[in-house]
Formats: structure tokens, sequence, C-alpha cells
């Protein structure tokens, strides 16, 4: 005689033999353990399904007390775990959030489920949720990120300081500390922070900071980002050197006795080219040291 525990655990896995089988159809309460089961498979996450708690099965079953009240606790526990997990699963696949996260000197590129691509600058993060993209484009972004999306519905990126809102276009956007500055490459897109909406046609930005929003022209046709290069326009020398050290993963130590601003640009994967493009306007000179240390002088010091 085949242990009823046993056979009851080999048909909750599938795993009957023919043999084994025919003495689980056999057993005077196998309608129960059926019923029970198919109780919780009726479980649907989406279509709001509404199963009957147990003890209402029970009592729709109360013929059937031929039954163990032990057994009727097991296949009762196991449908229930049955249910939860199902719940579970739908809960998790219907909220599926994608996210990116780079580091320093890192650039990634995001293909969307639209097929919008995503260039993702370094010490950036992007996130959003997959399941019904199509339907709700709409990203989370901190850092820095050029996009060329497709057309379709509208597409908007969320950040600290505002919402960048398009149908399909080429734009980069920049969130980071206190700077929030939008590129407009191609077609059109719409600013909205502080309840104040700003459209800016191809060939122009939007920077907003201290709370105060300008709009320019720009004459490039992608953020210098791209090319794997950091341009400035009369930008201190200091702030030049700490994007320096940013890509560079390096210290850099000078001590100047006057002020300098610097117009120009340096690259990200040769340090000795980045560091002539910055000291020679500037007449000053070099030294590295250990390869991540650097000394900057005035020439004649």
């Amino acid at each position: 005689m085949m242990d009823k525990e046993y056979i009851i655990k080999k048909w909750l896995q599938n795993d009957l033999s023919p043999s084994e089988r025919a003495h689980f159809d056999s057993l005077d309460d196998i309608e129960l353990y059926e019923e029970i089961i198919q109780e919780a498979q009726r479980f649907k996450g989406d279509a709001h399904a509404k199963v009957d708690s147990f003890e209402v099965l029970d009592k729709k079953l109360g013929s059937k007390k031929s039954a163990s009240t032990h057994w009727i606790k097991v296949v009762s526990s196991i449908a229930a775990i049955l249910i939860a997990g199902f719940a579970l699963f739908t809960l998790i696949n219907k909220d599926q959030i994608t996210s990116y996260k780079t580091d320093l000197a890192q650039n990634e590129t995001i293909t969307l489920p639209d097929n919008s691509i995503v260039n993702l600058n370094e010490l950036s993060e992007l996130e959003y949720i997959n399941t019904d993209w199509n339907e709700n484009r709409s990203l989370d972004l901190s850092g820095e990120a050029f996009f060329d999306v497709e057309k379709g519905n509208q597409f908007e990126v969320n950040t600290n300081f505002g919402k960048v809102s398009v149908l399909g276009t080429e734009f980069n956007v920049l969130s980071r500390d206190s700077i929030f500055k939008v590129s407009c490459y191609e077609g059109m897109v719409q600013v909205t922070y502080n309840n104040t909406d700003v459209k800016l046609p191809a060939g122009t930005e939007f920077i907003l900071t201290s709370g105060k929003g300008l709009k320019s022209n720009i004459s490039i046709a992608e953020p210098f980002w791209l090319k794997n290069m950091s341009v400035f326009e009369n930008a201190t020398l200091k702030n030049v050197i700490l994007e320096l050290e940013k890509q560079y993963n390096i210290k850099v130590h000078f001590q100047l006795d006057k002020t300098l601003n610097f117009t120009g640009a340096f690259e990200h994967n040769n340090l000795e080219n980045a560091l002539k493009s910055i000291t020679q306007p500037l007449d000053l000179t070099y030294t590295i040291k250990n390869n991540n240390e650097v000394i900057i002088r005035h020439v004649q010091d």
C-alpha cells in the first residue's frame, strides 16, 4: 500500500508514475484536493477575480468530510501559497522598473522599448517602468543624457528641477547639482519648471540657475561630451581643473598668483593632450607624477 502523503506530494509536483496516478485516482477525497487547487488557479492579478476564502470553500465541500482535517489544511496551505506567489509575481511584473547608472568617466548607450536612443553621460542615473512603455513614455533622470526620440506618444523626462516633454526629436538634458540645462538639436521640446512652460525649437537651449531661466541660441549639432570633449567659455581655471580631475580620475595641484579664465576644450582619452590644451594657452606648464597626480605651475617657476 502506497503512503498517502507521499502520493499527494508527488501529485502536487506533477510527478506521478502511471501506477502512482492510478492509486491517487482511487483516493476517496481526490475531488476535494483537485477542487481546492482549481480554486487557487482561478486567481488572476489583472482580472480582479475574487477567490473564496478556504472557510467558505470548506463549507462548500462539507459533504466531502471523508477527507482528513490534516490534509485539508495541508492542501489549503499549498493553494494559499500558490495564490500569494501568483499575486506577488503579477505585482512585480506590473510595475517592473528598468534602471541604469554610470560611474566616473563612463558613458552608456541605451535603447528604449520604442527604439528611442539615450546616451547616458558619466555619473548619471536613469530609470523607467518598461511594462507599459509605449503608452507611457516617461523616465526619471539624474545627471546628463542625450536623447534621440522616436515619433509616437508624448515622451517625458522628469528631473528634480523640471520636466521636458517632446513627441520626437534630439535633445540633451543636464540636471546635476544646482544646474538644469536643456538643449534642443532637432524638432521642438517643452520645458516645464515652477509652473512655467518654455518651448525650445531646434538650435536653442534653456538654462535654469538660482531659480532664473535663460533661453539662448546654440550653434553645435550635438553636445561635446558625445565626442569625448569638455568645452569651456570664459570658465575659471578652478572649474576646468575640477572637470579634468573628474574625467581622468586624477588629483591636480596648482598654486597660481592670479585668477585665470579659460576658453577652449580638452579631450577625454589622452591626458597629455588634455593638459597641453589647458596649460599652453595660459602660459602654464605641468608635471605628471605616478600617473594619477599632476602639478600645474607658471612656465617661469
